[in-house]
């Protein structure tokens, strides 16, 4: 935005329309009733669900948090409403400890590979009590941090509410000026975002190993926390992309959603998308070709034999003379092959190759459906890295009334969150009318 507009931003709260409404009501309700069913039904189903589903989310929004900070501590002055956006999503963000709480009472079905019998070595490490004080301690400071980068953030938009009582007097406390306002609180923004971006990065790495690693208690990889922290990063800047794209026409962001700002936005989506399919080889490639079955056991398990070395040895002239269709799709059917290059497809195959020119990333109808392909994508990537440590012989176990209920419901609650957070709370922040 140019600096005049940025001196005229001021929050417009609006009404949440009545059909998106609806819609995030009815969602929440199934996945109420979707767990509860589980609950008596399946319980380790449901808990399960549960926990894929509050991960995806809760990384998903201290990623855009994390987005908006990158932001600040560059000095970006391209993204205009891309922040705003971002900085929705980050909205939930505070909601991932109460999840946590929650899902921790299932630990029975969640932890069980370790939970009562830990590995020789790891006892310390692997018990439920050191966990949970870790982990609660995690979630908590990062919601605080998260809560303060939004309210300075915020806070110089409402100075023209600040008669309305309530919760925006409180927001506007003190109130020095619009423009002390904003060179404050631009400062303080400097000052937490890159606190919040290495808390961001080192907390989620430690809820990856507790949250995921932990459930094949013999495997560890110290790359993987990188891995599923950059996954969150990268799926937050896609859901900013979708959601960019969905307002290009709403109230106040006429003319804001330019294609340059699809543009740069795109890039970063091509660009991050290589980097984070860069992590995943460079854990894949110094396990496969150590070919140890305490590394390999991971990532068989979700590949299939296809993928790793054969136990005698591989014998590269060997396999090129007896390969065939019939030889690699035997080995396509073990469990979860195809549902992890599935993944693939959708988080960096079509997003390199559908995004690597420019006229796409400047098309909202072709960037928007490689954002949506994108969050599908690590949807089912977080359920490919949970599943199969549970249920390792079953394709579809991520796949079913009660799974897909609860999914439905974690989705209406997001985007509801989101919704009251950018029209009711509000920090959509929108150029005034008057400007």
């Amino acid at each position: 935005m140019s600096s005049a507009v940025v001196a005229a931003e001021q929050a417009s709260p609006r009404a949440i329309p009545t059909p998106l409404l609806g819609a995030c009501l009815a969602l929440i309700a199934i996945g109420v009733i979707a767990f509860l069913a589980g609950l008596s039904t399946d319980p380790a189903t449901a808990w399960r669900a549960f926990h894929v589903n509050y991960l995806y989310w809760g990384v998903l929004a201290q990623g855009g948090v994390a987005v908006a900070c990158a932001f600040v501590i560059i000095g970006a002055r391209w993204p205009g409403p891309a922040r705003r956006i971002a900085e929705g999503l980050g909205a939930w963000a505070p909601l991932t400890l109460v999840f946590f709480l929650i899902s921790f009472l299932g630990r029975e079905h969640i932890y069980s590979p370790w939970l009562h019998s830990p590995p020789p070595g790891k006892e310390v490490y692997l018990n439920a009590t050191r966990l949970f004080v870790m982990d609660v301690a995690i979630f908590a400071w990062l919601a605080l941090l998260t809560v303060a980068f939004l309210y300075y953030s915020v806070r110089p938009t409402l100075g023209a509410l600040r008669e309305r009582g309530g919760m925006f007097s409180r927001w506007t406390a003190g109130w020095r000026g619009d423009e002390a306002e904003r060179d404050l609180c631009a400062a303080r923004c400097r000052v937490l975002a890159p606190i919040i971006a290495l808390s961001f990065a080192t907390g989620w790495t430690f809820i990856a190993f507790d949250q995921v690693m932990s459930l094949t208690p013999t495997w560890y990889s110290n790359l993987f926390g990188a891995y599923f922290t950059w996954g969150g990063f990268l799926s937050a800047i896609a859901a900013t992309a979708l959601i960019l794209v969905l307002h290009r026409n709403a109230p106040g962001f006429q003319g804001e959603v330019t294609k340059s700002r699809m543009h740069d936005i795109g890039k970063m989506i091509f660009a991050f998308s290589i980097f984070w399919m860069y992590l995943f080889f460079s854990q894949y490639l110094v396990i496969w070709y150590a070919n140890m079955p305490e590394e390999t056991q991971f990532f068989e398990a979700r590949l299939g034999s296809q993928f790793m070395v054969d136990k005698a040895g591989i014998n590269l002239m060997e396999l090129a003379r007896t390969w065939d269709l019939k030889h690699f799709w035997d080995r396509i059917t073990e469990p979860y092959a195809k549902m992890t290059l599935f993944v693939w497809l959708c988080c960096w195959v079509i997003p390199f190759w559908v995004l690597l020119g420019q006229r796409p990333k400047k098309t909202p109808a072709i960037l928007g459906s490689v954002s949506l392909v994108m969050l599908f994508g690590f949807w089912l990537e977080r359920n490919v890295l949970v599943w199969p440590s549970l249920v390792p012989k079953d394709s579809f176990s991520w796949l079913g009334p009660v799974q897909i209920g609860i999914a439905g419901g974690f989705l209406g609650a997001f985007v509801l969150v989101f919704l009251l957070y950018t029209r009711v709370f509000p920090s959509l922040a929108v150029p005034s009318k008057h400007s």
